[in-house]
């Protein structure tokens, strides 16, 4: 990641950019937000804004790049080839219910937000094919193309999470093992995941 630029004094408004507009976007939609409403709830001026951003989709690329950085650390852990594969799927699940609200979009128009989300995806999807590889390989999953299950898991939860948000209810996530562990073709190993 380059050096954010610096306004000859020390500054947090580049953070404090990408942590509001990552935010807002996710308690509404991209297109609901401006760079005056970012701004505001930032309490960094327009001019601060565009010294660091040219437009609000870079502001907005840069901070679901930023929300990668720190997500990637859990996932590291939870899909640490130290841990059986099941083990790592469950743990998935419950890292998802822990850490979701119910708001936001899960898409946009704007070509430079969209490919970067599809990159996103692309990067965890590459946890989830490796979990479903080893279970595959160590037969608790049933034969099949990891990378096609992971695909399949991965818009599973989406749209869990979408169901969630239209019924404002974030109990529907309690079929995630269910839905996950029978689209692998595993059982759900007893016990708490770890």
């Amino acid at each position: 990641m380059r050096a954010p630029k610096t306004m000859g004094r020390t500054s947090d408004a580049r953070e404090k950019l990408l942590s509001v507009a990552f935010d807002l976007i996710h308690e509404s939609s991209y297109g609901s937000v401006g760079v005056e409403q970012i701004c505001q709830r930032a309490g960094v001026n327009k001019g601060s804004f565009y010294y660091f951003f040219k437009t609000k989709t870079d502001l907005v690329v840069a901070a679901y790049e930023e929300h990668w950085l720190l997500k990637q650390p859990d996932y590291e852990r939870i899909f640490s080839q130290k841990k059986p594969p099941l083990q790592r799927l469950r743990a998935w699940c419950d890292y998802v219910r822990k850490n979701t609200s119910v708001g936001g979009e899960l898409a946009t128009q704007d070509k430079k937000v969209r490919l970067e989300t599809q990159a996103l995806i692309d990067r965890f999807v590459k946890y989830l094919s490796g979990a479903i590889a080893d279970a595959i390989t160590d037969g608790s999953a049933a034969p099949g193309d990891p990378q096609t299950k992971a695909k399949l898991v991965h818009a599973f939860v989406v749209g869990l999470l979408l169901r969630a948000k239209i019924y404002n209810d974030l109990k529907i996530l309690s079929h995630l093992e269910t839905g996950l562990f029978a689209l692998i073709g595993a059982k759900i190993p007893k016990g708490p995941a770890k």
